[in-house]
C-alpha cells in the first residue's frame, strides 16, 4: 500500500544527493528507487520537487509519496527449453547463452521464467514471488549452461539450504586471459559491489561476503587458458570477479576483462556445465552435466588454430 514518508536532514546527511539520502534515512528504498521517485515528482525538498542531482543541506525537509507498488504480469512465451532432466517436483535445464533468467527492466520478454511459465503452468515454487517462480539460484545473461529449477516450495526450500550450506554442487568450465601458470589453485577473497561502479562486483573488504573460487588448467593455448571453477560459494559474478582479481579475466568478458574485448563471442567464455545436489524430497543425489556449446568449441578450435 502507498504511504508518505519524511525526513528532516542533520547534519550527517548534508552535501548529500537526494536521492542517496532518502535510501540512508529508509533503508529499504533503494538509490533506484529513491530516484524513480524524484523522477516520478513524489519527491519535495522543502516543497518543491527536486532535481535528482540536488544535494540536501542540514535542515532541508523532505515529503516523499510511495505510491502502490504495481503487482508485475509476467506473460508465458512458447520459448523451447533445453531440459536435462525432470521429475515431479524440478526440472534442471540447460540455459543457453544470451538468455535473461528473470524478467526485469528492459529484459521483461524472451526470459527462462517466461519460458517456464508456458511449459509448467502454474508448477512452479512461489518463494520468490510472481517475478522469479520456481528460481532457486541465477546464471548470468551471457553464461550458458545447467539450472535448477523447483516446481513446489518444499524442494525450493530444500534445494536453497544446499546452496546456503555449500552442499550443493556447480562447477563451470572457461577461458581465461594470459597463460595460468600453476595447474590449480583456490581463490579466497570476499566480493561486495565495486565502490566505484555500483553495476560491478569486485574483491573489497566493504559490504561484502565471504567467496571462494577453486580452480584447475584443463587445457593451455600460450595467449588463453581454459579452466574448470568449482564454486564453494555463489556470489554475483563471483568466477567473473575473482578471475579478473589474480589478473586472468574471462575471454569476452567486457566488464572485468580489457577494453578491446573478443566480440565474436558475445560476452564472457563461461559454461555452468556441472551441478548436483540431494534431490530434496527422495534424498537421492543428483549429478548433470551439460557439453560444451558451439560457441565455446567454435572458440577453443580457433585457439588450437582451426583444429576441433
Amino acid at each position: 500500500m502507498s504511504s508518505k514518508l519524511s525526513i528532516r536532514v542533520d547534519a550527517h546527511a548534508s552535501g548529500a544527493r537526494v536521492d542517496s539520502v532518502i535510501s540512508l534515512y529508509f533503508p529499504k528504498l533503494s538509490r533506484s528507487v529513491a530516484a524513480k521517485l524524484i523522477t516520478d515528482g513524489n519527491v519535495t525538498v522543502n516543497g518543491i520537487v527536486p532535481s535528482k542531482s540536488y544535494r540536501c543541506k542540514e535542515s532541508d525537509f523532505l515529503s516523499i509519496f510511495v505510491p502502490d507498488a504495481r503487482p508485475l504480469k509476467t506473460e508465458a512465451q512458447n520459448i523451447p527449453l533445453d531440459i536435462v532432466y525432470e521429475d515431479g517436483d524440478l526440472l534442471v535445464v540447460n540455459k543457453p547463452k544470451g538468455m535473461v533468467v528473470h524478467p526485469a527492466p528492459g529484459n521483461y520478454h524472451g526470459t527462462l521464467v517466461n519460458a517456464l511459465l508456458y511449459y509448467c503452468k502454474d508448477n512452479l515454487s512461489g518463494i520468490n514471488g510472481v517475478v522469479r517462480p520456481g528460481i532457486v539460484h541465477r546464471i548470468d545473461k551471457d553464461t550458458s549452461g545447467l539450472l535448477v529449477v523447483a516446481k513446489n516450495d518444499l524442494t525450493h526450500v530444500g534445494l536453497a539450504e544446499q546452496i546456503k550450506e555449500h552442499s550443493f554442487h556447480r562447477a563451470y568450465c572457461a577461458v581465461a586471459y594470459g597463460n595460468i601458470e600453476e595447474d590449480s589453485g583456490t581463490v579466497n577473497q570476499p566480493i561486495g559491489r565495486n565502490p566505484n561502479d555500483r553495476k560491478k562486483m569486485a574483491v573489497t573488504l566493504k559490504n561484502s561476503k565471504d567467496a571462494i573460487t577453486h580452480y584447475e588448467v584443463k587445457e593451455r593455448y600460450g595467449d588463453f587458458t581454459q579452466i574448470r571453477c568449482v564454486l564453494e560459494t555463489g556470489r554475483t559474478h563471483q568466477i567473473r570477479a575473482h578471475m579478473a582479481y589474480i589478473g586472468h579475466p574471462l575471454a569476452g568478458d567486457s566488464v572485468y576483462g580489457p577494453k578491446k574485448v573478443i566480440t565474436s563471442l558475445n560476452g564472457q567464455c563461461l559454461h555452468a556445465g556441472e551441478i548436483g545436489f540431494v534431490h530434496p524430497r527422495t534424498k537421492k543425489y543428483l549429478e548433470f552435466e551439460a557439453e560444451l556449446p558451439d560457441y565455446f568449441k567454435d572458440f577453443i578450435s580457433s585457439l588450437n588454430g582451426g583444429e576441433k
